[in-house]
């Protein structure tokens, strides 16, 4: 391995490690609504990061991403919560994950066989289905008023403020500095999967069969099987995500898993970029972020209105809206691969344009003159 090979393989990890370690501080510094505004992109980011497996890198349409979702968060809180089971916190999130993979499995035959725009309203049709059982099935749901999420433990360890109170290098650490900590485990664990699935034969097959499902059969890829297996794939990390965002929210109700909610992942994966998993995690915050933020400085916004108001003012929810619709259509314009092809591509001018350093001048050894002789006299 080069020298140069070397120093960019360490230089990487470096900024890996102050990256984790920036991530780690905003619970010291920061209140309460920024970490809840953390917690929140951290969920959609690893919601997201699932659906660009699934549209990006193995080019299926999915617009159910909020039913699998409903069933993580859902699942969460019936398992582990009365009515339910009671099962121990941490054995029912797993089992919540578990059930989000297998509702994609058994919708898995569909997506096999099915797809583009046809997968799109197959698709559709669960989360209609999904928002009717989850008012109609009262005693696991709980009905239009939707149910509390019980909080974790992990070990003793209360992800929650009833705990006694505990305090880390002088800042009191509530539910939010908890949750922030196993957002960020959850995250990075999504993380390097993700990637890992991307650079091994499982990603390499699924970008062969969204190029050309004729040429990935002919390399010996079984379409149907890798087709499954990306949306069971792309279901668990939903049921991840719903699990992380039932307790943040600690009460999960049936209209947050509407189809408006699908679209939004839909909206973060075109934003940052189709089949990118750093893409996709800039697109969740993006799309998170804004509305959080509108809301609270609605008052200082021109034509944003706060919560609330007269009829046929513009709120900070529907501007946000307006704002990463318009950045959709910008994106399809000038950026068709995203932030991430965006940021890449500055990356890579800056690159060229930075001056080398000349390579230093070695002395090239002077080849020995021959010794001159003495000249002969001429008679």
């Amino acid at each position: 391995m080069s020298d140069r090979l070397l120093a960019a393989l360490t230089r990487r990890r470096a900024v890996l490690l102050l990256f984790a370690v920036v991530l780690c501080l905003p619970p010291f510094y920061l209140d309460a609504f920024w970490l809840r505004i953390g917690l929140f992109s951290m969920a959609a980011a690893i919601g997201a990061v699932g659906l660009a497996l699934l549209s990006g890198t193995a080019g299926q349409l999915s617009l159910g991403h909020a039913f699998f979702l409903a069933v993580g968060a859902y699942g969460y809180a019936w398992l582990a919560g009365e009515p339910g089971p009671g099962l121990p916190p941490a054995l029912a999130a797993l089992l919540a994950v578990l059930l989000a993979g297998a509702a994609g499995g058994l919708f898995s035959p569909v997506a096999a066989r099915v797809k583009g725009i046809y997968l799109g309203i197959a698709t559709l049709a669960l989360v209609f289905l999904g928002h009717h059982v989850l008012l109609t099935a009262d005693s696991v749901t709980g009905g239009f008023n939707g149910r509390s999420v019980p909080p974790l433990t992990l070990g003793g360890f209360t992800f929650t403020e009833s705990d006694p109170e505990l305090t880390v290098l002088g800042v009191p650490f509530g539910a939010e500095e908890r949750l922030w900590f196993l957002g960020l485990a959850l995250f990075a664990f999504t993380w390097f999967t993700a990637r890992g699935l991307q650079r091994g034969r499982p990603g390499r097959a699924l970008a062969a069969l969204r190029d050309s499902e004729t040429a990935a059969s002919v390399m010996g890829v079984d379409v149907a099987r890798h087709r499954s297996a990306a949306f069971v794939v792309s279901s668990m990390y939903a049921g991840l995500a719903g699990v992380l965002l039932a307790l943040a929210f600690r009460r999960v109700v049936p209209d947050y898993f509407s189809l408006a909610l699908s679209v939004d992942y839909l909206a973060m994966i075109v934003i940052g970029g189709l089949g990118s998993v750093a893409g996709a995690t800039a697109g969740a915050v993006f799309v998170t972020a804004l509305p959080l933020l509108m809301t609270r400085y609605a008052d200082q916004l021109p034509l944003v209105t706060a919560p609330g108001s007269a009829e046929g003012a513009v709120g900070p929810t529907e501007a946000a809206r307006y704002l990463y619709g318009a950045a959709i259509v910008l994106v399809l314009l000038y950026a068709p691969d995203g932030l991430h092809g965006l940021a890449r591509r500055v990356r890579d001018r800056a690159r060229r344009r930075r001056p080398r350093t000349p390579a230093p001048e070695t002395a090239v050894p002077t080849p020995p003159q021959p010794s001159a002789r003495p000249k002969e006299h001429t008679p």
